[in-house]
């Protein structure tokens, strides 16, 4: 695929069609990866999204219960004074 290269003020950009930026659900922010001669434009990923929704649901639904305990009965506090 062919894409122009337009004037932006001082600099130059890119057009990306609605079509990749639905197909890659890019948001507001790419990445740009310089790899082997090559320029790669990645959407932006967000670490975690979602957790919130998830979380609340899990405590909604009591899925929210510790695994293993916090504190373990060997463990001396006082070292920590």
């Amino acid at each position: 695929m062919d894409i122009a290269v337009i004037s932006i003020g001082n600099s130059k950009g890119i057009r990306l069609t609605k079509t990749l930026i639905e197909k890659y659900d890019i948001k507001d922010t790419v990445e740009l990866v310089l790899e082997k001669g090559y320029i790669i434009l990645k959407p932006k990923q967000t670490p975690r999204k979602g957790w919130e929704k998830s979380f609340k649901r899990m405590n909604e639904n009591g899925d929210d219960k510790l695994l293993i305990d916090d504190v373990f009965e060997e463990e001396n506090f006082e070292e920590w004074s």
